[in-house]
C-alpha cells in the first residue's frame, strides 16, 4: 500500500485571478508538480529540507526518475513519465509487481504539457522548439509561491475543507491504493 496525498497541488479556483497574482508552483516547467510533491515529502516524512532535484533520464528523456538518499538508503523514489509509450511502460511494469515508485506524474504529451497539440506548433503541425523555449522561460519568471502559504489554498482549507486536518481533508484530498484480484476476462486491455 502505498497512499497520495494531493492536499497541496490540485485545488479548483473559486475566484477570479488579478493582474499580478499569477504565481505558479515549484518546478521548472507547468507540469513540474513532482518537484513540489517531492521536496514537500522529503521535509515532512524525513526531516530533510530538498533544494535542488536531479532527475536521471532511464530510457529516454521523458522517463525520468528522482531519488531521495537517507543514510545511504533510498527512500523516496519518484519518476516523470511523459507520453503514451512511457505510460504504457509504466503500466507493465505496475501489472507485472515491478514498479518501484511512490509517486509518479504522468502526462500523455511527450515532452510535456507546453509540448502537447494545443500549444507552440509550427504551421504544419510539428513542435516549435524556439517557441517552446520561450513559453518556458516566461513560465520560470513568474514568481513561485508554496500552496500551503497561499492566502485562497488556507481559506479553502478553512471554510470548504472543515480545517487542516479535518475527515473532509482526508475524505476528499487523501487516497489510498491497494493491490486489486484480477478477474479472468476477455476484456481485459493487454498494455
Amino acid at each position: 500500500n502505498f497512499g497520495v496525498d494531493l492536499s497541496f497541488c490540485c485545488f479548483p479556483r473559486f475566484d477570479e485571478t488579478k493582474e499580478g497574482e499569477v504565481v505558479r508552483h515549484d518546478g521548472k516547467r507547468s507540469d513540474g508538480y513532482l518537484e513540489h510533491i517531492f521536496k514537500h515529502a522529503a521535509k515532512e516524512l524525513f526531516g530533510m529540507d530538498v533544494k535542488e532535484i536531479t532527475y536521471k533520464a532511464l530510457k529516454n528523456k521523458d522517463f525520468q526518475e528522482v531519488t531521495l538518499e537517507k543514510d545511504g538508503e533510498t527512500v523516496l523514489r519518484f519518476a516523470a513519465a511523459y507520453g503514451f509509450r512511457n505510460i504504457q511502460n509504466m503500466v507493465l511494469k505496475l501489472k507485472k509487481g515491478k514498479f518501484l515508485y511512490h509517486f509518479v506524474e504522468v502526462l500523455a504529451c511527450p515532452g510535456g504539457c507546453l509540448n502537447g497539440k494545443g500549444q507552440t506548433q509550427t504551421e504544419d503541425g510539428k513542435p516549435d522548439k524556439a517557441l517552446l523555449n520561450q513559453v518556458e522561460e516566461v513560465y520560470a519568471a513568474i514568481p513561485v509561491r508554496l500552496p500551503e502559504t497561499n492566502v485562497r489554498v488556507q481559506r479553502m482549507y478553512q471554510d470548504w475543507l472543515e480545517g487542516v486536518d479535518s475527515k473532509k481533508v482526508q475524505d476528499t484530498l487523501h487516497t489510498k491504493y491497494s493491490a486489486v484480484n484480477q478477474t479472468a476476462s476477455n476484456l481485459d486491455i493487454k498494455w
